[in-house]
C-alpha cells in the first residue's frame, strides 16, 4: 500500500502525520511537493529522513497535477500498489487513513473517506460541500455524501486511468466522481471523521477562482442551454409571427437551436469532438431531441393555455427540461459506445459494473 500526500507550502502537520503514519502500517509514503519553494525544503528533508519519497515540482501547478505525478510514479516504481491519498494539514486521522486502505482491498474501484460535517466546521466549507453534493447528485443521479474529500483510496487497476484524467489543480478530484459516475465505477464510501485545525487556515483552495474551476463543465452547460434558449426564442418568435401556429414553430425552433447546441455542448462542454465521436452521439442526441421536443411542446401548449403568455410557458418549459437534458446528455449522449471511456479522458482499466448505474456502497465507522 501507498500512501500519496500532495503537498504545498507545509508545515509540522506533514512531518506528524508521516511519522504517525510509520509507526501504524509497515505503508511506503509518496510526498509531492507542488512547487512549494526553497522556504519549505526543511519540512520535506523532515519526512524523506522518515522514509518518505519526495517528488518534486520545480513550480506550483495544482493539486490535480501533483496527484497524477504520485500515481506516474506508483505505476513506475512500485507495480501492483494500491494507494490510498491523503492531504498534509492533518485532517485525516491515520487511523481513517488505514480504514479507507482496508476498503480498498474490498474490490471498489474508488473508495471515499466522507465526512458528517458535524461539530465545529468551517461555513464556507460546510456551504460548499452541501452545493456541491447536490449539485452532483442532481447531475449524476450518484448519492456522494462528501464530493471534496481528500482522503480516497484507489486499486492499482485504475491508476492508469486517473493518470489519463483531466483537471490540474482542485477541480481534478471532481471530474474524477463526475467520470466515475458517468463510467459506472464501483464507489464505497467510508465515514470518517471532521477535523478542521484553525478553521481550515491552512487551506490553498480559493473560494471564487477554485469553485469556478470545480463547478465549470457546470457553468459551461448552464451557458450553452441559455444560448440555445435564446436562439430558441428568437426563432420562435419570428416563426409565430410569420405562420401564427404554435406547433410549427415550437418544432422549428428546437430544430435550430438544437443543431447549435448540439455543437456547442460535443466540441467546448464534453469535449466530444472528431467524426467517431459523432457517429456514436449524434443519434442519441437526435432521440433526446426528439424526446424533449415532444415534451417541450406538450408542456409549451398546456402551459400557454393554462396562463395565457407564450413567454411564461416558455421560461417554465425550459427550466423543467434543463436538469433533465444536462443529466443525460453527460451519463448517455457525449459517451463513446461500447466503451466506458468518458469523452474528455482516456480509457484505463476496467471496473466493476459496465452498463448498470454507478454502485454506491457506504462503510459506517
Amino acid at each position: 500500500m501507498i500512501v500519496l500526500i500532495p503537498s504545498y507550502e507545509p508545515d509540522a502537520r506533514l512531518v506528524e502525520i508521516v511519522t504517525r503514519l510509520r509507526g501504524i502500517a509497515d505503508w511506503q509514503v509518496v510526498v509531492v511537493d507542488d512547487g512549494s519553494g526553497p522556504a519549505y525544503a526543511t519540512w520535506f528533508d523532515a519526512v524523506r529522513a522518515l522514509g518518505a519519497e519526495v517528488l518534486s515540482h520545480s513550480v506550483n501547478l495544482g493539486k490535480g497535477r501533483a496527484l497524477k505525478t504520485g500515481f506516474a510514479h506508483v505505476l513506475a516504481h512500485h507495480p501492483g500498489a494500491d494507494v490510498v491519498c491523503a492531504d498534509s494539514d492533518g485532517q485525516h486521522a491515520p487511523e481513517d487513513i488505514r480504514r479507507v486502505a482496508a476498503a480498498v482491498a474490498e474490490g471498489p474501484d474508488l473508495v471515499l473517506g466522507v465526512r458528517r460535517f458535524s461539530g465545529r466546521v468551517p461555513l464556507r466549507s460546510k456551504v460548499g460541500n452541501e452545493l456541491t453534493r447536490r449539485l452532483f447528485a442532481m447531475t449524476t443521479g450518484v448519492p456522494i455524501i462528501d464530493t471534496q474529500t481528500g482522503l480516497r483510496g484507489y486499486p492499482h487497476r485504475v491508476l492508469p486511468w486517473l493518470a489519463a484524467l483531466p483537471g490540474e489543480r482542485f477541480e481534478y478530484e471532481l471530474r474524477m466522481l463526475l467520470a466515475a459516475a458517468r463510467e459506472h465505477r464501483a464507489i464505497a464510501q467510508v465515514e470518517i471523521a471532521t477535523i478542521y485545525l484553525d478553521d481550515n487556515s491552512s487551506s490553498h483552495f480559493r473560494p471564487l477562482h477554485d469553485s469556478l474551476r470545480i463547478y465549470g463543465q457546470l457553468l459551461a452547460f448552464l451557458g450553452s442551454s441559455l444560448l440555445g434558449f435564446a436562439i430558441d426564442a428568437l426563432v420562435l418568435a419570428l416563426l409565430l409571427w410569420m405562420t401564427g401556429n404554435l406547433a410549427f414553430s415550437v418544432i422549428g425552433a428546437r430544430l435550430v437551436s438544437a443543431t447549435v447546441n448540439y455543437t456547442i455542448n460535443r466540441r467546448l462542454v464534453f469535449a466530444a469532438g472528431g467524426l467517431a465521436r459523432v457517429r456514436d452521439s449524434l443519434p442519441r442526441y437526435a432521440a433526446l431531441a426528439a424526446a424533449l421536443l415532444a415534451a417541450n411542446l406538450v408542456l409549451m401548449q398546456s402551459l400557454t393555455a393554462l396562463t395565457g403568455s407564450v413567454v411564461v410557458a416558455k421560461i417554465v418549459t425550459e427550466v423543467s427540461l434543463f436538469a433533465l437534458s444536462y443529466a443525460v446528455q453527460r451519463t448517455l449522449v457525449f459517451v463513446r459506445r461500447g466503451s466506458r471511456e468518458p469523452a474528455d479522458a482516456a480509457s484505463g482499466e476496467p471496473g466493476a459494473g459496465r452498463g448498470q448505474p454507478a454502485v454506491v456502497r457506504s462503510i459506517t465507522r
